[in-house]
């Protein structure tokens, strides 16, 4: 048998410490602990995967919570089925030891772990979708406040008339005008037209 621990985080602005922390303390050995750092809307992820092919019956898996599996309702419930009657892995939730499937195997308690198991997946589901909720209604006040989000918008030099013209006379190469402008090309070729097409709607 072997031990395996896997942790998640939404980003990597985030940090896995305090999962992998708690590994530690359960002397799982550091090759043997998984960390993906994605969503955890689905399973489509890369170090999951590896981790579903590594994991052989017999094994036993640590999670620190459900929510660190997953945060899809329907899906946390079909991974832990795969864990635990295809693959016959056992699964512990650290945070929540009632949901240990090296205990209670007969009926009653296969049906209370179902039950805390539901309740979990749901709540985890439901977090995720409160966290975007308030996200949305952030961006939207911000929006209304005038905060501008994506990257900001290179000005436009105040002598851009002169260097376009300059530009298509052929006095200034390629590299100048970009370099004079501090644009890409991309963006020096949209200013020129959006310019040329405000020039005209001002004659």
């Amino acid at each position: 048998m072997e031990i395996y621990g896997y942790c998640r985080i939404s980003d990597v602005s985030q940090n896995e410490g305090r999962q992998i922390f708690a590994m530690n303390e359960l002397q799982i050995p550091l090759s043997n602990v998984f960390v993906d750092k994605q969503s955890g809307k689905d399973f489509d992820r890369p170090v999951y995967k590896k981790l579903i092919n590594t994991l052989k019956s017999g094994d036993l898996l640590y999670i620190k919570s459900i929510d660190r599996l997953g945060r899809n309702y329907e899906e946390i419930q079909e991974q832990w089925r795969v864990l635990t009657k295809e693959k016959g892995v056992d699964i512990v939730v650290i945070d929540l030891p009632l949901l240990d499937t090296r205990r209670d195997k007969d009926l009653i308690g296969t049906l209370i772990s179902d039950i805390i198991l539901s309740l979990l997946s749901f709540f985890a589901q439901s977090e995720r979708e409160t966290i975007h909720q308030r996200q949305a209604e952030g961006i939207a006040v911000a929006k209304a406040k005038g905060v501008k989000f994506g990257r900001p918008i290179k000005p436009t030099p105040n002598n851009f008339e002169t260097l376009i013209t300059q530009w298509d006379s052929n006095q200034l190469s390629r590299d100048d005008i970009l370099k004079r402008c501090n644009m890409s090309e991309s963006t020096f070729y949209r200013r020129r037209t959006q310019h040329r097409i405000n020039q005209g709607e001002n004659k």
